[in-house]
């Protein structure tokens, strides 16, 4: 019975670390995501301006 317990501790141990790995993981996750949006909203703006172009090889850039 002894061995029960102590097993039954061991898992329920393991089972709050790794539920708090997972509650870490997803908020690195919701970070992540906001972040992203906030680029992806910041590119729209960008092209809807029409600006942030690269210039590639031997183009001339808009200015000339």
């Amino acid at each position: 019975m002894e061995h029960l317990e102590e097993k039954l501790a061991h898992l329920i141990r393991a089972v709050d670390d790794l539920s708090d790995m997972v509650a870490s993981q997803q908020a690195e996750i919701d970070r992540l995501t906001r972040r992203v949006a906030m680029l992806m909203e910041r590119e729209a703006a960008r092209q809807s301006e029409g600006t942030g172009g690269i210039v590639l090889g031997d183009e001339r850039p808009p200015h000339y």
